[in-house]
C-alpha cells in the first residue's frame, strides 16, 4: 500500500471524518502519549540507535522527546510542540541511562537512593529504581509567561515550515479537578460554578493569546480533566453535566468560533457515561480511550460514538499486554484493536496513555509495526 498524504493532512482529514490512505500514527505528541525515557533509551538502544542525548521533556512523568528518527522508522505523524530546553544539563539517575534535562532545577540524590527536585510547587520525588517523579509539574521552562508563549510560537513556526506533521498546544482545563473537586460539587455547588464562571473568562482570555500567537501554526489544543476511575466516573454524572459541561460548552464554542483549531480532551478511566456530554459540549477528540476500564469495551464505544468524536488512542493495551506480554501477543493485540476502530475513520492509533519505563523494547517496535501493517484503507 502507498502513503498519499502528509501526517497533518491524514489527520485533519480523520478528525473531520473524511477518506484517508491510513490510520494516522501518533508518538508523543502529548504527555499522555509518549514514552518513558528509561524505555525510549532502551528502544534506540533495540534499534541500533545513538542514545547520548535522549532529552527529558517531561520531567515528572519522565517522557522523552521522541526523535525525528524513530518517528521516520514508525511512520508518526504528530511531532510534539513543546521547545527543547534552552540549556539542558546531563543527568543520570542510575545506571547506563543518562538524560539532557534542564539547567531550571536540580535534581538531588539521597543516601537511600531516591531523588528530590525543589523548585516552585511541591517537592518532586524519585523512588529508587522508579519511572517517574510524584509530586508535580513545575515551571521547568523558568520563563514568565509571556516569553514561554513567544518561545512556543516560534518553536510552532519552525514546526510548520519543517515538517507537515500535526501538532498541539497543551495546558488548558476541562473544568473538572479530581474527586475533591467532586465532592465540593456535591457539598458547595455555587462555588464549583463560581470557580468554573472565572476560569472560564481566564481561559478564553490565555486562548485568544495563543492564539494571536501562534494560531496557524498549531492544530489543536489539549483539555485536561481526568474524570475516570478504573470502574466508574469520579462524580455524578448530574454534576458533571450542571456545573462542569456548560462551561466546557463555552469554552470549546469559542476556540471553534475564533480559530480552525481542534479540541483534544484527556481523560483517562471509565468515562463512557460522561462521553454523551462530552460530545455535546463539542470536544474533536477523545484520548486515552482506557479500554481496560468498565464500559469501555471497544466494540461499544466504536458503535456508540463512532460518528461522533475521535478516538485517539485505545490501540493497544498497555495495563497488561504490552508490558507483560509477548511480541506475538502485541501484535495480535493492535491487529483486533485496528479492526474494531478502523473501520469508518476517525481514528489515531496510539496506546493507551504512555509507555511505562519497563515495557521490554521488542514490546514497543511490534506495536509501532503493527498499527502501520494494519493501517490502511483499501482503495
Amino acid at each position: 500500500m502507498k502513503e498519499t498524504m502528509t501526517g497533518r493532512q491524514r489527520i485533519l482529514r480523520t478528525l473531520e471524518g473524511k477518506p484517508v490512505d491510513r490510520v494516522p500514527i501518533d508518538l508523543g505528541c502529548h504527555f499522555s502519549t509518549g514514552i518513558s525515557g528509561f524505555a525510549y533509551h532502551n528502544l534506540r538502544k533495540y534499534l541500533g540507535l545513538n542514545t547520548d542525548h535522549i532529552e527529558m521533556i517531561d520531567m515528572t512523568q519522565l517522557l522523552a522527546r521522541v526523535d525525528a528518527d524513530v518517528c521516520r522508522r514508525f511512520h508518526v505523524d504528530t511531532v510534539l510542540l513543546n521547545p527543547p530546553w534552552q540549556s539542558p544539563q546531563r543527568w543520570n539517575p542510575r545506571g547506563e541511562y543518562v538524560f539532557d534535562i534542564p539547567d531550571t532545577i536540580e535534581p538531588v540524590l539521597h543516601p537511600d537512593g531516591k531523588w528530590t527536585i525543589d523548585g516552585d510547587g511541591p517537592r518532586m520525588t524519585l523512588l529508587p529504581g522508579g519511572f517517574f517523579f510524584e509530586g508535580g509539574w513545575a515551571n521547568f521552562y523558568g520563563l514568565p509567561p509571556e516569553e514561554r508563549l513567544s518561545l512556543f510560537a516560534r518553536r510552532a513556526r519552525r514546526l510548520r515550515e519543517e515538517a507537515d506533521l500535526f501538532t498541539m498546544y497543551m495546558g488548558y482545563s476541562a473544568f473538572f479537578d479530581g474527586l475533591d473537586f467532586a465532592c465540593d460539587m456535591i457539598t458547595d455547588p455555587e462555588d464549583c460554578m463560581e470557580l468554573n464562571r472565572r476560569r472560564l473568562e481566564r481561559q478564553i482570555a490565555d486562548f485568544d493569546r495563543m492564539n494571536r500567537a501562534m494560531g496557524r501554526d498549531v492544530d489543536c489544543i489539549e483539555v485536561n480533566a481526568d474524570l475516570g476511575s478504573q470502574n466508574d466516573l469520579l462524580c455524578r454524572p448530574d454534576d458533571f453535566l450542571e456545573i462542569c459541561a456548560p462551561f466546557l460548552r463555552g469554552f470549546c464554542r469559542h476556540v471553534h468560533e475564533t480559530s480552525d483549531i481542534k479540541i483534544f480532551m484527556h481523560s483517562c478511566g471509565a468515562i463512557s457515561r460522561a462521553l454523551p456530554m462530552i460530545v455535546d459540549c463539542g470536544v474533536d477528540i477523545i484520548n486515552p480511550v482506557q479500554i481496560s476500564a468498565r464500559g469501555m469495551e471497544p466494540e461499544k464505544l466504536k458503535r456508540e460514538f463512532g460518528g461522533k468524536i475521535t478516538f485517539w488512542g485505545g490501540g493497544c493495551e498497555t495495563q497488561h499486554i504490552l508490558c507483560r506480554g509477548t511480541p506475538d501477543e502485541v501484535r495480535r493485540n493492535v491487529a483486533e484493536l485496528m479492526r474494531v476502530f478502523k473501520p469508518g475513520g476517525r481514528f489515531v492509533f496510539n496506546q493507551v496513555h504512555n509507555i511505562m519505563g519497563d515495557v521490554p523494547p521488542e514490546n514497543i517496535a511490534a506495536m509501532l509495526d503493527a498499527a502501520y501493517e494494519n493501517a490502511f484503507y483499501e482503495d
